[in-house]
């Protein structure tokens, strides 16, 4: 048989061509008739060396596998989709990823849109389902075909924020007409022409004079941001303060018990904060960038920063701060080695509590390691951990909008962008919220991922918050510690991975020695009911004199 393929067929085939000559190297694919032409496309481009095919039967975990692999490479990942309810199951992703400023491409197909809105199957309104969170969309048919290729690239160029300088999702609703399957089998694709790249915009340097109460704060950001901003803390002899996922928790001027020393004399006295990133964590940290008295400057390449307190007076590109006095350093560091010594104390590096398990996961760590965070009480508990003397692995969590959505397909997505191991650090319930992250068909790219459950059997963070007061303890476990009988040894074998209990600290540290190999998951049970007090110790240990 010769001559044309069906419309859709070849609309498809223009997309995906452009797709890779705009620098996709890998594509989620989910499985429905309707994306039936975009995903033998794909796998015909796959079949030529272009790139790699991943396929998830949910469309939740292809969304968030999508976003780790767009983390781990910079670089826009799409997502396919059939048409309905598939498209809605990519919303948490896309929200993360644009708070996140994580480039994805929502590749999503449609029904013709003469019959949207009349009751035919498996159609509703996809154009705008995803709202602000998309930087850019474009609603696409079959023909004319020669459109395609352009959209395709003014798409990726908003993904990439060569316009804005800040990174995000967009969405390509692609509307596809019967027949949806190739006359014939696709040949392997091609190698498409090169694009064209667009500069990014920068928002210009700010140079500053020494002020004794300056501190470097990092909240979530990508690596790069973080060896910015430990580099300027290191020229300036500033305090560096960074959450576990701002990646600058390193070297001499990183102070590793930041938040606790927030609540102290030193945090009073701060005057003047350079933030990077997406700081979110900590409750004396949203505090400290509210205050009337203290200057905050944003520092960032992008047309986005955070300013929950509508307190940032200056964005800058960079800072040009020359170093002035190291006794204000000085203090810091002074002060976090006494802190350091009284929190080894109460809470050592092992694993009969939260912040001992992560203690002992991040001394096991090293510069060429990956680390995800659970967005809840995991990242917290890191976030109490030393820092690195040297260099620290990479350090990644959904802190966008902070859910637990998604987060051992992010990891899976972390290995497959990387090609490395990753150790997961999580909570049971962000566990089980995304155990379909341990669903991967037989043929699909092998990640290595060891996934480490902090398992108490429930919801810790609430214990620690307002909902966790003795008085309001009648209702807390049903609506708070929601507490679960699942058994992790039947649910991980029942995915075909590999499980290990752990029982004391010797035992997992000759377990996080071992090379990771393939998805295994590991679990460290913790009591619950000790997290209140646990945390009220901690907050003792600075009090303002």
């Amino acid at each position: 048989m010769s001559g044309a393929h069906p419309d859709s067929i070849t609309a498809a085939t223009t997309v995906v061509g452009a797709l890779v000559a705009g620098g996709i190297t890998d594509v989620v694919v989910s499985p429905g008739s309707r994306s039936a032409p975009l995903a033998y496309a794909v796998e015909a481009a796959e079949r030529g060396g272009l790139l790699r095919l991943h396929v998830r039967i949910d469309e939740r975990s292809a969304a968030f596998t999508a976003l780790g692999m767009a983390r781990a490479s910079g670089r826009p990942v799409p997502v396919v989709t059939t048409s309905g309810t598939a498209v809605a199951n990519l919303h948490p992703a896309v929200l993360e990823a644009s708070h996140a400023h994580v480039p994805l491409v929502l590749l999503t197909a449609d029904r013709p849109a003469a019959v949207v809105g009349t009751g035919a199957n498996q159609t509703t309104q996809q154009i705008g389902i995803f709202g602000e969170a998309v930087r850019a969309g474009a609603r696409l048919s079959v023909r004319p075909v020669e459109a395609l290729a352009g959209a395709v690239r003014r798409l990726l160029a908003a993904a990439t924020g060569v316009r804005t300088g800040t990174p995000g999702p967009v969405h390509l609703n692609l509307e596809l007409t019967e027949p949806l399957v190739p006359d014939r089998p696709l040949a392997p694709m091609d190698t498409p022409g090169p694009a064209g790249e667009v500069s990014r915009p920068a928002h210009p340097p700010v140079g500053l004079s020494p002020d004794a109460g300056t501190v470097v704060l990092v909240g979530d950001a990508a690596p790069e941001v973080g060896a910015t901003a430990r580099a300027l803390a290191e020229t300036a002899r500033l305090p560096l303060l960074s959450e576990p996922s701002g990646n600058a928790r390193v070297g001499e001027c990183a102070i590793g018990t930041y938040r606790l020393l927030l609540g102290g004399p030193l945090g009073e006295r701060i005057t003047r904060v350079l933030c990077f990133g997406h700081p979110t964590l900590s409750r004396p940290v949203t505090r400290l960038l509210a205050r009337a008295d203290v200057e905050l400057v944003a520092v960032t390449a992008g047309d986005r920063w955070p300013d929950p307190g509508h307190r940032v007076s200056r964005v800058a590109g960079a800072v040009d701060l020359a170093a002035g006095d190291e006794g204000w350093l000085a203090e810091w560091q002074q002060a976090d080695a006494a802190l350091r010594r009284r929190l080894d104390g109460l809470v050592p590096a092992d694993p009969s509590t939260g912040p001992g398990l992560a203690a002992m996961v991040a001394g096991s760590l090293r510069a060429s390691d990956v680390w995800l965070l659970g967005s809840s009480q995991a990242v917290r508990d890191a976030d109490l951990a030393p820092v690195w003397t040297s260099a620290g692995p990479v350090v990644h969590a959904n802190r966008g909008l902070a859910g637990i959505d998604g987060t051992v397909s992010t990891a899976v997505g972390l290995s497959l962008g990387t090609g490395a191991g990753v150790t997961a650090l999580v909570g049971d319930l962000t566990f089980l919220h995304d155990s379909n992250g341990l669903l991967i068909g037989p043929d699909e790219p092998r990640a290595d991922v060891r996934v480490v459950v902090a398992n108490d059997v429930g919801g810790a963070i609430f214990a620690s918050l307002e909902q966790g007061r003795p008085d309001l303890g009648g209702s807390f476990e049903r609506l708070f510690g929601t507490p679960h009988r699942v058994d992790l040894a039947a649910l991980a074998a029942a995915h075909g991975v590999k499980y290990r209990p752990i029982t004391d600290a010797d035992q997992l540290a000759e377990l996080l020695e071992r090379r990771i190999t393939g998805i295994e998951v590991v679990e460290v049970r913790l009591d619950r009911s000790r997290r209140r007090a646990l945390d009220a110790g901690l907050r003792a240990l600075v009090r303002p004199s």
